[in-house]
């Protein structure tokens, strides 16, 4: 699969619409729902959604399918970007580079997938020459090489750039990349996932790399490129996993390479041409000997193992280490243990001192000693903890069974867990939100102290736009989630440089797919400012 007509296209994308037609079929029986032909995207995502019901969660979903909550999440949400650029297709219709960049990326969710399941065998193995192999190995070599050059132009002193790596991510980290990495080169031993983190960095890519990727023709898949860029580089890292480890990388995985290729390194080669960059990819482009490439993979491979390997997801922002160390949960809870043992102990010291001096006073002034009625006290049971109510209805004390109850609209059990004083995170409310499940919903705003979850604005708004854009309203509860969490300067900040963003869009392609961006966009950054 390589970029080339729109005949060409369109038979790739038909061939990507078979493989998740025959996919939606065996995942779905997985899932107990018995269907007789694959559909579109959009019918898949209601088969889905239905199965979701049938089974009490996503949770369990994930469980029929050896998924964990992440890689679950990660598959719906490429499922509903494909329904939402492909909700329907017949056979002959135009399609777009965008389309099929959608639709592969969720054929290698398919193949991801099918690794974790083995009952799925909708996808069979593809050979592929040698020759294809070694060109997406060059294609990703060439990549990285202009990722660590664009990181150079922009920070050409190595000392400044030593000491703004030390702001960002920690004079640990840097200190193993400088034992990895070649003489005076820190670059070198940074992963892959790090150096793209360096590029798509709200505040670098702004300083740096926004004027190489102004071009509205490319990147342009998400709401702003540099979100296309984060996006298209994650796919990247874990294609070049796969080459790590020596496993063939499948046809959809080779057609992206291509299309990646043309969306990232293309307007870095034509601002090299117009003098706006002295990076020039064309020169990491030059044939290689099999020996030279083979060396290069080689030398990946043994930093990929002496540093652990390159399993982090490549994120919205550089997170800044703190300054001082934060406590884990065992070692807070050890030291309210020991402080309310001590306040304990020092009551009974007072008592007992208040005791004796009592027993003074009285022997000081001797009186007839009356013997008085005997007093009976009746100890009172105290009432049951939420933990033993949970306990006692069958319910461990698990986070798993209180996202559980948040799915199934359970305000009771869901009381007991935030009364019990456990924690919640702001992305658990996802399918609550899909639902309708007020009840719940409002619950939890009442324990909004107890939610927990760091940065959890991006990943809400995000899929709140998704669901906005398939048709849901922003109904009062989202808005009342949206002031109450999503308020913070950064947070506003960001929502009102993707609202402009947008609206750019709209003004440079004024379609019916960008100005509904623009009004959901719109809608949501007025709710938080």
């Amino acid at each position: 699969m390589i970029t080339g007509t729109s005949q060409q296209i369109r038979e790739q994308f038909e061939h990507c619409l078979a493989i998740i037609r025959q996919a939606s079929l065996e995942i779905l029986l997985l899932l107990n729902v018995k269907v007789t032909d694959g559909k579109d995207p959009r019918w898949f995502l209601e088969q889905l959604d239905q199965a979701r019901l049938s089974l009490g969660g996503w949770a369990n979903v994930a469980q029929r399918l050896n998924l964990n909550d992440a890689q679950m999440s990660r598959f719906t949400l490429h499922l509903r970007h494909l329904q939402q650029w492909v909700p329907q297709y017949e056979n002959g219709q135009e399609v777009s580079h965008h389309q099929l960049i959608v639709a592969l990326r969720f054929v290698t969710e398919l193949e991801y997938l099918q690794q974790k399941q083995p009952l799925l065998t909708f996808c069979a193995p593809e050979d592929a020459t040698q020759n294809e192999q070694q060109r997406a190995q060059g294609q990703l070599r060439t990549l990285e090489l202009t990722l660590k050059a664009l990181i150079a132009q922009a920070w050409p002193d190595p000392v400044r750039l030593n000491n703004q790596l030390k702001i960002q991510f920690g004079a640990d980290n840097v200190r193993r990349w400088l034992k990895l990495g070649e003489r005076n080169d820190i670059l070198s031993g940074m992963r892959f996932s790090e150096l793209a983190l360096m590029l798509v960095d709200k505040k670098e890519f702004a300083r740096h790399y926004a004027p190489l990727f102004s071009d509205p023709a490319t990147l342009s898949l998400f709401v702003e490129p540099r979100a296309t860029l984060q996006h298209f580089l994650e796919d990247c890292r874990q294609i070049r996993n796969r080459v790590i480890a020596g496993q063939p990388l499948s046809l959809a995985q080779r057609a992206l390479l291509d299309h990646y290729s043309q969306q990232i390194i293309g307007p870095i080669q034509q601002a090299w041409a117009r003098g706006q960059t002295r990076v020039n990819p064309a020169a990491f482009m030059t044939p290689q000997a099999e020996e030279e490439l083979e060396d290069f993979w080689q030398n990946a491979r043994k930093k990929d193992k002496l540093s652990g390997g390159d399993h982090s997801e490549i994120s919205d922002s550089i997170e800044r280490p703190d300054t001082r160390r934060k406590r884990s949960a065992q070692e807070r809870d050890r030291l309210i243990s020991v402080t309310l043992w001590a306040l304990v102990g020092v009551t009974v010291l007072g008592m007992c001192g208040g005791g004796l001096w009592m027993i003074n006073q009285s022997s000081a002034a001797p009186q007839a000693s009356v013997p008085g009625p005997a007093v009976s006290s009746k100890v009172e049971r105290e009432p049951a903890s939420p933990r033993e109510q949970l306990t006692s209805m069958g319910i461990n004390w698990d986070t798993n069974n209180l996202r559980s109850a948040i799915d199934r609209n359970d305000a009771q059990v869901t009381q007991l867990f935030l009364r019990g004083g456990m924690n919640w995170k702001l992305s658990w409310t996802e399918a609550a939100h899909a639902a309708g499940n007020d009840k719940v919903l409002s619950l939890l705003l009442r324990y909004r102290l107890q939610m927990d979850e760091r940065r959890p604005c991006r990943r809400f708004m995000t899929t709140l736009g998704s669901a906005m854009a398939q048709g849901d309203a922003l109904t009062s509860l989202r808005k009342e989630y949206l002031r109450t969490f999503c308020t913070a300067p950064a947070v506003v900040e960001r929502q009102r440089y993707d609202t402009a963003q947008a609206k750019k869009r709209a003004m440079a392609q004024p379609d019916a797919q960008n100005k509904k961006w623009l009004a959901i966009q719109t809608a949501i950054y007025n709710e938080v400012r």
